[in-house]
């Protein structure tokens, strides 16, 4: 096949642009005259003046959870907690079912008070109900829900709210919401199943063609190979495991990277601390939840780089990052050596002094532009005078540190050019850029969502760019970004095979 009468972006710096573009089966053949003598009579597509770029990685989603969510209660962007239970209020609950829902932020909320089981009771009645927040740090239960639990709530990590009488007042966080989630809120299989198919067909409509997710902990593994089977999975995944799940793995001989060119296993999860909206963030001013100490995340990475797995560290406070990468600096002699690509996610608040230190260690950063302009305004509110090294990309990038970008999905939407015009302007409404020293140029930002991904992956040689040798994982988008970063997807591709929207187009 020959895709002409276009712009091919190749995001490959010694040949940063073709006219044309050659696909021969799974992979990338060359550019302008390449098919006279690597394809026999191939297909001629016209592009009519689109624009032809690698497929995007969303480096950071919870793919199940995500997709599951698009059929729950969508309490995002409400700007009162009486707009919140009107939503729920109006939800229809199915018979003998949890009404579930996520999204909510009180510090949206135009009086800021914290949500309590009475708010639900009002609305919900009998009905249990589980209302995640927006960022998935904290769960609000009515009275139904929490007598689930029979008053077992407290979990070491985690925070029960109690009123002054010492009363559950409906508000679970950290260890104690994942916890309740695990225990009491258990979703089939199939209904997973059948939301991830949509949710599939979705990411690819969004230009998505590899994803990195974070849902080891449900057993997101076993689902995808369910989608596998039935030829259902249209994205190539690079999948976590939990830390805790390192033996099970370890005796079975598993390594990162083995799988199949679509489905791999990747990396541990570990969380270090909570969030800027649950204000559970571990901060240098003792402020904050710890999840794991610094010495026990050096423990799971020495650990993890002897079983041959790297790690992926979830870091939202500033001390939460400091002990991140002590820990990395303290393990590099058995991680380096090996060539795993140790990650941090988040990376929301660094103190000055650790900023260069992702780059000297050589750990990625792995950030959400989106959540900049999302989480300005929480920011400025609880991180007051510590905003200069907060969601620092331009000072990342400068300092020489690897950064891919995610969505966090579905704490904000999975979808890659929102998120890249989110880093480059640093705004996602009408007001002025936040903090506009750093934001990233729109080579970056592609380059951050498509080119680094593939190299966090160690997959590099095959996919990232469009290039002879690597995979034809592609988007075509109606106009250049470079002009216009309004730009939209007319048609995905993946190892040749168009996913969404095959030709001919309007």
């Amino acid at each position: 096949m020959i895709l002409e009468n276009g712009l091919i972006r190749t995001l490959d710096p010694q040949v940063p642009t073709q006219r044309a573009l050659a696909i021969a089966g799974e992979w990338v053949a060359g550019g302008v005259g390449v098919h006279e003598t690597a394809l026999a009579s191939p297909d001629v597509l016209d592009l009519g003046g689109r624009v032809v770029l690698p497929g995007f990685t969303d480096s950071h989603v919870h793919f199940p959870t995500w997709a599951l969510a698009q059929s729950e209660v969508k309490l995002d962007g409400c700007s009162s907690l009486a707009e919140a239970l009107d939503r729920v209020r109006a939800a229809e609950a199915k018979p003998d079912a949890w009404l579930r829902g996520y999204g909510w932020r009180n510090g949206d909320w135009s009086d800021g008070r914290e949500p309590t089981k009475g708010d639900l009771d009002a609305v919900t009645g009998n009905t249990p109900a589980a209302l995640i927040a927006k960022d998935y740090h904290s769960l609000w239960l009515n009275t139904a829900a929490l007598a689930a639990a029979g008053g077992d709530l407290e979990v070491e990590g985690g925070v029960v709210e109690r009123d002054a009488g010492g009363e559950p007042t409906g508000v679970l966080r950290e260890e104690a919401a994942w916890r309740f989630k695990e225990r009491h809120m258990v979703v089939p299989d199939e209904e997973y199943l059948d939301a991830m198919r949509t949710g599939v067909h979705l990411a690819n409509a969004r230009g998505v063609t590899a994803v990195h997710d974070k849902d080891g902990w449900l057993g997101a593994l076993g689902l995808w190979q369910q989608l596998a089977v039935a030829g259902a999975l249209s994205l190539r995944v690079w999948q976590s495991i939990p830390h805790d799940r390192l033996d099970e793995a370890r005796g079975l001989g598993l390594r990162s990277g083995f799988g199949n060119p679509l489905l791999r296993l990747g990396y541990l999860k570990v969380f270090m601390d909570g969030t800027l909206g649950s204000q559970t963030a571990w901060m240098l001013d003792r402020s904050g939840v710890q999840i794991t100490s610094g010495d026990e995340l050096a423990e799971i990475v020495g650990r993890g780089a002897e079983a041959g797995f790297p790690v992926a560290v979830h870091a939202i406070g500033d001390r939460a990052n400091r002990e991140a990468l002590d820990a990395f600096e303290q393990t590099r002699d058995l991680w380096q050596p090996r060539g795993l690509r140790q990650r941090i996610e988040h990376a929301q608040l660094l103190a000055p002094e650790d900023l260069p230190r992702f780059a000297e260690l050589g750990v990625a950063c792995s950030v959400q532009f989106s959540h900049a302009p999302s989480d300005r305004d929480l920011a400025d509110r609880f991180w007051a005078g510590k905003t200069d090294g907060a969601y620092a990309f331009r000072s990342l990038l400068d300092s020489g540190a690897v950064v891919v970008n995610g969505s966090d999905a579905p704490i904000e939407e999975l979808d890659p050019l929102a998120g890249i015009r989110a880093g480059v302007r640093r705004t996602i409404d009408q007001r002025g850029a936040w903090h506009p020293e750093q934001a990233v140029t729109v080579d970056e930002a592609f380059h951050a969502t498509s080119v680094a991904p593939a190299w966090l992956a160690g997959d590099e040689r095959r996919r990232g760019k469009l290039i002879p040798g690597q995979y034809a994982d592609l988007v075509v988008l109606d106009r250049d970004p470079w002009g216009d970063l309004d730009a939209q997807v007319v048609a995905t591709m993946l190892a040749g095979r168009w996913v969404h929207n095959p030709p001919p187009w309007d």
